[in-house]
């Protein structure tokens, strides 16, 4: 049987470097791409994928690759008692007529900053991005604390404090651990229908005024890993960026469009 492939982005981050390690302990080929095109000497190896969506993009259809991600809408179908404030998904056109602050952001790909902005005159304009750009937009809210968890079928296999006051502030759950994963029950039990996420995904999750609140979802294969432990984190991104072959027919809905990349 060929072995598994993790194969990493050019530009390899801190997380990429620690599932590079975690690869080889258990056996895994780890191969660090040396350009953004699909390397031709693992055609038709069981590739699996840990980098941004641009190099999913470049690569991922001539691999066989089947990386999923939360759908777009995923944080507005969301009750709002586990958001803790409104949130709308609509289109970047929509959002330029916004007459106050809110915090926009898109969803899966950084087509443009996400942060609070004044009102929609201070979003890109169609010179920029297209009007149909799908965009969430969200009730402004202050997260006193925020935590990245990995899921794997519906459990939190590792979670990491990212965020204090909005800075950068990487560390274990800590004392909030307790807390949060009771929260996170309560979301991934909630995660069905329009609100339905992958086998594979980041959950990120804080504590605010209001109670704890989700933040957003993302795409395993693409998320830092900060704290987590990067053997559960590999566990996680082996399912969620893996051969489009293996991909459970649940995770199909879920799967990221990729494109075809002409030479």
């Amino acid at each position: 049987m060929p072995i598994p492939v993790l194969l990493l982005a050019p530009r390899v981050n801190e997380t990429g470097l620690q599932l590079r390690t975690a690869a080889g302990r258990r056996g895994l080929r780890a191969f660090t791409a040396p350009s953004w095109r699909a390397p031709q000497e693992l055609a038709g190896a069981p590739v699996h994928l840990y980098g941004g969506p641009l190099f999913a993009d470049a690569v991922g259809r001539e691999l066989g690759l089947g990386p999923v991600e939360p759908s777009d809408g995923w944080l507005a179908a969301l009750p709002r008692e586990l958001t803790r404030r409104r949130v709308e998904s609509g289109t970047l056109a929509e959002a330029r007529r916004l007459s106050g602050p809110a915090f926009v952001k898109a969803p899966a790909d950084k087509h443009f900053a996400a942060r609070v902005y004044p009102d929609g005159a201070a979003l890109p304009g169609p010179e920029l991005l297209d009007g149909d750009t799908p965009v969430l937009v969200s009730e402004v809210v202050r997260f006193d604390a925020e935590f990245r968890l990995f899921v794997l079928d519906g459990a939190v296999r590792a979670a990491s404090r990212y965020a204090l006051g909005g800075e950068l502030a990487v560390a274990g759950p800590g004392a909030d651990g307790p807390e949060l994963l009771a929260f996170a029950a309560e979301v991934l039990a909630a995660a069905s229908g329009p609100a339905a996420l992958p086998s594979a995904a980041v959950v990120d999750l804080g504590r605010t005024e209001r109670g704890w609140a989700v933040v957003e979802a993302n795409a395993a294969w693409a998320s830092g890993g900060y704290a987590c432990d990067p053997d559960a984190v590999l566990d996680v991104v082996l399912r969620a960026a893996g051969p489009l072959a293996e991909l459970p027919a649940a995770d199909r809905p879920f799967l990221r469009p990729l494109p075809e990349v002409v030479p």
